[in-house]
């Protein structure tokens, strides 16, 4: 006499769809509650969204793959609260988008890096990364030093995010975004960017 377990197992298609129904469950379970959350959805106190030049030299780190071999979420582990600062917290990522978290870490996490260094120093470091650190595998980026900056949709990006996505820009903040732009280097919008991240709450250098 057959149980149904041994029914279940003989019958590919059921099996597909109690494994599909169990695993849209599980997914409905852990991931609904985290919409109704205010540490997940609502910004941490004092965060604002990314000005103009900020904006610009996020789009650079994303068009460069700094992602790859960076990560920007530190674990609430003791390994790394003290190597990298406070751990990250939802409420922090209100205004990526997409995110930055990543996995990959040939080169330290960034998500404290902001104010950790000087601008001099991100400026030397990304021209030629083993001026400062000898044992750097990170590749140099010498020519963001010379190429003007050039965002003809910085305007367009903001207006979206405000209407889409409900970020706090101020009408006089769109309008004078490309004015912000003017006169500056890629690199200056990389550092800009670097020199945010992970700001917002206060943690021991």
């Amino acid at each position: 006499m057959s149980t149904g377990h041994e029914k279940v197992e003989k019958n590919i298609g059921l099996m597909i769809i109690l494994i599909i129904f169990m695993v849209s469950v599980g997914a409905l379970v852990q991931i609904v509650p985290l919409f109704f959350m205010k540490t997940m959805t609502e910004p941490v106190e004092g965060l604002k969204p990314y000005s103009a030049l900020e904006l610009a030299g996020r789009d650079i780190y994303v068009r460069e793959g700094c992602y790859v071999c960076h990560s920007q979420m530190i674990r609430p582990f003791r390994a790394e609260t003290e190597r990298y600062g406070h751990y990250s917290v939802a409420g922090e990522f209100v205004y990526d988008r997409p995110f930055q978290w990543g996995s990959k870490r040939t080169g330290p996490d960034l998500h404290r890096v902001g104010g950790r260094y000087s601008d001099d120093w991100h400026r030397e470091h990304l021209r030629d990364p083993r001026s400062v650190v000898p044992e750097s595998v990170m590749p140099g980026y010498p020519w963001m030093l010379t190429k003007d900056l050039d965002d003809p949709l910085i305007q367009k990006k903001m207006r979206t995010l405000k209407d889409v996505f409900g970020h706090p820009y101020t009408e006089e903040q769109i309008n004078n975004a490309s004015k912000a732009l003017e006169g500056k280097k890629e690199v200056d919008a990389l550092i800009a960017y670097l020199q945010n991240l992970g700001t917002t709450i206060k943690t021991r250098r």
